[in-house]
Formats: C-alpha cells, structure tokens, sequence
C-alpha cells in the first residue's frame, strides 16, 4: 500500500475542536476479549446450543486479529500464526486448535462447513500484515467485505435463515466495522501506524496522518469524522431493513440489540472526539438495547 503524504495541506488549519463532552481517562490500549465488545457476542438471546459454536467462531477471529497485530513478532511470524489458523480450519491437525475447535463445535450441531465464513476473514487479517491506509470508501468498503460481512453471514447460515436480507446483513456488518475503525482511530495510528479512515476523505477535509496523533481532533479531521459517520448513519437506515426478515425471534433479539447499540454509538461519536476520549455506549444505552431485544422476542416470526 502506498503511504499518505503526511506533510501539512496548503491552506488547511488544525486549530483543535474541543469535546462537548467531559473527557473521560483514555486506556493506554484498546481492551480485548468478549467483555469489552461494543456489541453483544453469544448473550444469552442466542439460542443455548449455538452459543458455543458463536463463542469458537470469535475466539478463531479474535485469534487471528491479534496474530495480524502482534507486537514483537516481525511479518514472517505473523503470517505463519495465520497460517495455522487457515491450517486448523481446513481440519489439519497440526493447525491451530481454536480452529480445530471450531470445526468440532460446528460439527457438533449439524452445521459442518460454516467454519469457510472465519477463512473468508483471513483476507483482511492478512491484508493488515501490509496496510497502512486504505485510499478510498471503495478500498474500506472492499476490506469490510474481508472484515466484517462474514460474520453476519455466519450467523445467518448458524441459524438456518436462509431468506434474510443478506445485503442488509452486510450492511449492519460493515457500519459496526466502520464504527468501530472510528472509536480506535488514535489507538490505530499509534500502535499499529494504520489508517482506516479513507485517505481521500482526509484529504478532501485537510486533515493528515500527523492530525490523529493529537490529543483532540482538528477541525479538518473532525470533518472527516463526520463524512464516515454519514456513511455509517445510511448503512445502519439500510441495516434497519434486516430484524423483519429474520425467522428466529431470538437471532432478531439479538440484531435489534445490535442496531440499538450501534445507534448509540454512532450518536457519541457524533457528540463526542475519538481522539480526546474513549467513546463508547453507556450503561443506559445498554439498558435500552437490552430492552429493545426483549420486546422483539416477543413479536411473532415473519409470513412467507
């Protein structure tokens, strides 16, 4: 991948845009594991027996984004810890076992084969080894399709909805992605020297790379900012399409939950500056999500 100019733009001003909120203690890195998830992963709206199976499917993908991460090994390394993934997937022995474990789980339930959505991941995973900007939405929306897609179609094809809207799906999908590349973009920049936000997007505001090392977003970077969350507000008004087509109440719980939070977190980002704080849902987001999925498990499956 090329590598952005990080000279200032002619013209472009960083004069910093205060948050309109309180700034909160930002963490030295980003957290990992389930607990510390924007969204939802296996709750308890999941139906019993697939939970484990949702459970190995994100312990192989949080395996492999922290292999593609990994400080301290060099790319050579890297790229072996992913190809035992890849390995462990296909059934190789010697692969790596969460992906053997995977397999299994799938097996388990009657679902073998559905483990090819983690291998479908394994392209963007590889894709960070070298990464260091994405030019455009097209190259970031092409990278989500890697990234973010095959999750929801994991758990589509989990729970046997074989008539859902699919493209809302990938919708929902690729603005939690989007969302999440926003709330982590100092993180990003600082510790993996990776840019998500399209460059051109940067450019077209005045912003550059050296605006993401400041402690609050410049105005060029804020308007950046606010174009991705524009992008991310009509794929989650598309995204909105995909709880009516879904037959199983509780997968639709669990979407409407998902929708909930990731509307929350779109409207913190909106009100509040990545770089200056951790943004993220509150408890009082979480609470109405939660609420919101239990009166969906109420409503009746959709007629064919």
């Amino acid at each position: 991948m090329e590598k952005i100019d990080t000279a200032p733009s002619s013209g472009a001003t960083s004069q910093p845009v205060l948050p309109t909120r309180p700034a909160r203690p930002r963490p030295p890195a980003r957290p990992r594991g389930p607990e510390h998830e924007n969204f939802p992963v296996a709750s308890r709206l999941i139906a019993a027996p697939l939970r484990a199976p949702v459970r190995a499917f994100y312990a192989v993908v949080r395996a492999a984004d922290e292999a593609a991460d990994a400080p301290g090994l060099d790319r050579a390394q890297r790229r072996a810890r992913l190809d035992a993934i890849e390995a462990g997937l296909r059934g190789e022995a010697e692969g790596d076992p969460r992906a053997l474990s995977l397999r299994a789980s799938l097996a388990a339930i009657g679902h073998p084969g559905l483990e090819r959505h983690a291998a479908d991941m394994l392209r963007a995973f590889r894709a960070d080894l070298t990464l260091e900007h994405c030019d455009s939405w097209e190259a970031l929306r092409d990278y989500c399709r890697a990234s973010a897609e095959p999750v929801g179609r994991f758990l589509l094809d989990l729970h046997d909805e074989a008539e859902a809207d699919r493209a809302s799906a990938d919708a929902l999908c690729t603005a939690l992605q989007l969302l999440n590349h926003l709330q982590d973009l100092r993180e990003d920049k600082r510790d993996l020297n990776r840019i998500y936000l399209p460059a051109d997007w940067m450019r077209g505001a005045g912003a550059t790379p050296r605006d993401l090392a400041a402690e609050q977003a410049s105005r060029p970077l804020r308007r950046a900012i606010d174009r991705a969350l524009e992008t991310s507000e009509a794929l989650l008004a598309q995204a909105a399409k995909l709880p009516p087509t879904l037959r199983s109440r509780r997968l639709r719980a669990e979407t409407v939950v998902i929708l909930s939070l990731a509307r929350a977190l779109h409207r913190r980002l909106r009100d509040e500056d990545p770089l200056a704080t951790r943004v993220a849902p509150s408890r009082a987001d979480r609470a109405r999500a939660i609420g919101r999925g239990l009166a969906a498990l109420m409503l009746p499956a959709p007629r064919r």
